[in-house]
């Protein structure tokens, strides 16, 4: 499946700050580069994830500066640099090496020239500049220490920056990870945790049936 692929199918929201080609130890319920492409990359959950409508709700620009957080394959990032093309750049970040060639490796078949991989780290994701949206779909309940992550996210932000959260809600009896209780969070987990780093809700939107879907936007 390429980027072009993606609109034909629903297109996508996926990344995990994945494990990566060896097994990562502070990372929730890592597994392997190919393990996760597997994953990610079927059709039938793609279709699922209305890429879409979430890229047309974010309203980014040409010129904006956006952090793909947990990117895995690159399936939403893609879409989230044609968003923001020509002048915009898209910060694919993961901590697996592995993905982000993937990455790389998928832009350059489509032709994709704003997309530049930024191997992550476990507490922060390196980002080489400030940028005016960081964004993680179904990715914060993979990361251990969520909280100091935000924090640490905080200081690459612009100070009009956004963080969009997507995540999935664990109350439901056919939720996933059941028999992982570390990986659950709440939204109003998330809603502490963005206002300790100075940033209360600016937008909760209602597009899924089994995620939260909520914009952060730094105090003034």
């Amino acid at each position: 499946m390429t980027f072009k692929d993606l609109p034909k199918v629903g297109l996508l929201g996926l990344l995990v700050l994945f494990g990566g080609l060896s097994e990562a130890p502070a990372q929730l319920g890592s597994r392997s580069a190919d393990d996760w492409a597997s994953v990610l990359d079927r059709e039938q959950r793609v279709s699922g994830l209305k890429i879409e409508e979430v890229v047309a709700l974010l309203k980014l620009k040409p010129g904006d500066v956006v952090a793909d957080i947990g990117a895995g394959t690159g399936v939403f990032s893609g879409p989230l640099a044609q968003a923001v093309a020509p002048t915009g750049t898209l910060l694919a970040v993961d901590i697996d090496q592995g993905l982000l060639d993937h990455i790389a490796q998928r832009a350059k078949e489509e032709n994709i020239k704003n997309i530049q991989p930024i191997l992550g780290e476990f507490d922060d994701p390196n980002l080489p500049t400030r940028v005016d949206v960081a964004f993680f779909h179904d990715v914060l309940h993979h990361i251990e220490h969520r909280q100091a992550y935000l924090k640490k996210l905080a200081t690459y932000l612009e100070p009009d920056g956004q963080v969009v959260i997507i995540d999935l809600i664990f109350d439901r009896p056919d939720g996933p990870h059941r028999n992982q209780p570390e990986m659950h969070i709440t939204q109003e987990q998330v809603r502490r945790w963005m206002a300790a780093a100075g940033f209360p809700v600016m937008q909760e939107i209602d597009l899924f049936d089994n995620k939260f879907f909520v914009v952060f936007r730094r105090n003034p």
